[in-house]
């Protein structure tokens, strides 16, 4: 199985950025599609960005796109979450998950799922002050 752990979340000013890193474990981590979500309080946990096992596709909320980038680099067995022009209401908790799927042609509709992933880590706070 696989083991996340997230880093790098803080408090930021508005406009401010922040890189997220979620450290996994185990042999097949380049063959799992990788998703970044968020939960703030008395919310939905929503989903915020991923990218698949290639690094290949990218997909983003439309609340962040333009702001965040998602990459991986799979010989640091390593996601990022680059957030830029950070607002207050991205305040919340950031989660990583792994899809241990390795099914191709997976879309937006599939990533976006917070049911599909498999692995999850403890996650980071991100607070956003204006």
């Amino acid at each position: 199985q696989v083991q996340l752990v997230e880093s790098g979340g803080g408090l930021v000013q508005a406009g401010g950025s922040l890189r997220l890193s979620c450290a996994a474990s185990g042999r097949t981590f380049s063959t799992y599609a990788m998703g970044w979500f968020r939960q703030a309080p008395g919310k939905e946990r929503e989903f915020v960005a991923a990218i698949s096992w290639t690094g290949g596709s990218t997909f983003y909320a439309d609340s962040v796109k333009g702001r965040f980038t998602i990459s991986r680099d799979n010989a640091k067995n390593t996601v990022y979450l680059q957030m830029n022009s950070l607002k207050p209401e991205d305040t919340a908790v950031y989660y990583c998950a792994a899809d241990r799927s390795v099914t191709f042609g997976k879309d937006f509709n599939y990533y976006s799922d917070y049911m599909k992933y498999d692995y999850w880590g403890q996650g980071t706070q991100v607070t956003v002050s204006s």
